[in-house]
C-alpha cells in the first residue's frame, strides 16, 4: 500500500487553526502530513498555537506530496510568498494536477504561482482584487472549486472545505490508480 502524503505550506506566524484542524483532519483521513516553514522545528502561529515543522519550505519536492494544503495568516504568506521554491513547489503541484486546498490568505500562494488565471478562487476578502489581477474569477462563497484546486474565504468554513478537498483527492487517486 503506497503511503499517501500532504503537506502544510506555511510559516510562522501562521492562522492557527487554519494549520491545526487540516493537520488532525489529513491525519484521520489516513495521510502522513508534513509541514513546512522556514526551518525544521517549533513554528507559532499568530495566536500563539505552537507547530512542530518538519521540511523546511526551501527543500520541499513536489514529487514526495499527493495533497498540498496552504493555510492562511497574513503574516506568514507575506514571508513564504519570497520563498521561490515554495512557489515553484506549488507551480509544478498545480500543473501536476494534484489536489491543491488553500484558504484565506493561501489564495496568495496561487497568485504568486501564476495559477490563478482562468480559474475560479476565493479567498480572504482583502485579497479579492489580488485574485482579479492575476486573471482569476472572485468568488465570494464559502468555497471555490475548479479543476485540482479547491479555494475557500474563510476558516468558518473549514469542515466542508476539507471534505471536498478530500473527496477531489479521492477522485484524484482512483484517476491515478497508484494511490490510497
Amino acid at each position: 500500500m503506497v503511503i499517501r502524503k500532504a503537506l502544510i505550506l506555511t510559516y510562522d506566524k501562521f492562522q492557527d487553526n487554519e494549520v491545526l484542524y487540516p493537520y488532525y483532519r489529513l491525519q484521520e483521513a489516513g495521510f502522513k502530513v508534513d509541514v513546512s516553514a522556514e526551518k525544521i522545528g517549533p513554528i507559532f502561529g499568530i495566536n500563539g498555537c505552537k507547530m512542530m515543522a518538519t521540511v523546511e519550505a526551501d527543500k520541499i519536492n513536489p514529487d514526495d506530496y499527493d495533497f498540498l494544503c496552504i493555510p492562511g495568516g497574513v503574516k506568514a504568506l507575506e514571508k513564504l510568498r519570497q520563498v521561490s521554491e515554495a512557489i515553484e513547489f506549488t507551480r509544478k503541484f498545480h500543473d501536476d494536477g494534484k489536489i491543491i486546498a488553500s484558504i484565506c490568505h493561501g489564495a496568495q500562494i496561487l497568485i504568486s504561482a501564476g495559477v490563478c488565471k482562468g480559474k475560479k478562487i476565493s479567498g480572504y476578502y482583502s485579497i479579492k482584487d489580488d485574485i482579479i489581477n492575476a486573471g482569476g474569477t472572485y468568488i465570494d462563497e464559502a468555497w471555490a472549486r475548479d479543476g485540482n484546486v479547491i479555494s475557500s474565504p474563510h476558516y468558518d468554513f473549514m469542515p466542508e472545505w476539507l471534505a471536498i478537498a478530500l473527496k477531489m483527492y479521492d477522485t484524484w487517486s482512483l484517476v491515478n490508480n497508484d494511490r490510497s
